[in-house]
């Protein structure tokens, strides 16, 4: 059997399997990583013992490095080069199935991220604590809403999730709640009082250009229809019968702005809403001024 000589540092110690000494003092280990590439790690000292050489940067001796290392191959978390952004593209990449607003919603964040520097940031450099800071600098420094960052944060933590998933890093740094990072500033939505709606519907009614739109502003003041819905009705969505308005779609406006329709986002948002008998004669009204555009089954259209 074969002996193998024993290695030894410029100091007289012995030098591990993968440890070596380069000829100006500098230490380095050689592994393979989860993918089977060489890969080379270095540090001016071996031990945390060792002072590094005058002029030299202290940093993680080899002895650390090693164990950081081993620990990352024995979680098989593949070291990767992968950026922020590059993560978030790939995500995007899986989600498929998902409606145009939402597919907008998620470029407007790989725009911003594609300016932003923390975009170009590898992901297995990203701390807990870098998250955090880059939140409140948004915040901050940037000004953008709490409503704005989480929209942004809505992408980041599945995508980071993801990576996680994937064994492309250890933990999700943005798996935290927003709330205990951010001041929340949003400005809580008031109702009108029934005195300021009657107000606004005077002046609607009496007004020479707005008044065309009266009927239009009754019917979501008393039936609480988002706009969407509310375009997106047909003459076959009303019931006068039985008093109600079938739910069940809403006229939407693409990034390439065409109007398209689409169900709504989730099953308890298709109902049958109530219809008063203003809000039905609100309805008559609209009808009947539409009589000279029947082509269209829209409503508004």
């Amino acid at each position: 059997m074969t002996r193998v000589p024993t290695r030894k540092d410029s100091k007289g110690r012995i030098l591990r399997q993968g440890e070596g000494q380069r000829p100006n003092g500098q230490y380095y280990f050689k592994f393979k990583d989860a993918r089977g590439k060489t890969k080379y790690k270095y540090s001016w000292t071996l031990t945390t013992h060792d002072l590094p050489p005058k002029g030299k940067k202290s940093g993680l001796c080899l002895r650390e490095i090693e164990k950081q290392v081993q620990r990352d191959l024995f979680d098989r978390v593949a070291p990767s080069g992968m950026t922020v952004l590059e993560l978030v593209e790939k995500y995007v990449a899986t989600k498929t199935a998902v409606r145009p607003t939402t597919r907008a919603g998620y470029k407007t964040v790989m725009n911003f991220l594609a300016k932003d520097e923390f975009g170009s940031r590898k992901i297995g450099d990203i701390t807990t604590l870098d998250a955090k800071n880059w939140l409140i600098y948004l915040q901050g420094e940037l000004g953008k809403s709490y409503s704005a960052i989480h929209c942004i944060r809505g992408v980041l933590r599945p995508a980071f999730q993801l990576a996680e998933e994937d064994d492309l890093i250890r933990r999700n740094p943005f798996n935290f709640e927003l709330a205990t990072v951010l001041v929340n500033d949003s400005i809580a939505r008031e109702a009108l009082s029934p005195q300021d709606e009657r107000r606004f519907l005077d002046f609607i009614k009496g007004d020479k250009h707005y008044s065309r739109y009266y009927e239009a502003f009754y019917i979501l003041f008393n039936t609480g229809l988002r706009i969407s819905e509310f375009c997106g009705l047909t003459k076959s969505d009303l019931d006068f019968e039985n008093g109600g308005i079938r739910v069940n779609k809403q006229l939407q406006r693409g990034s390439d702005m065409r109007y398209y329709i689409e169900r709504p986002k989730t099953k308890s948002g298709e109902r049958f809403v109530p219809m008063s008998e203003e809000v039905k004669e609100c309805f008559k009204a609209i009808l009947q001024k539409r009589a000279t555009h029947l082509s269209s089954p829209s409503l508004t259209g």
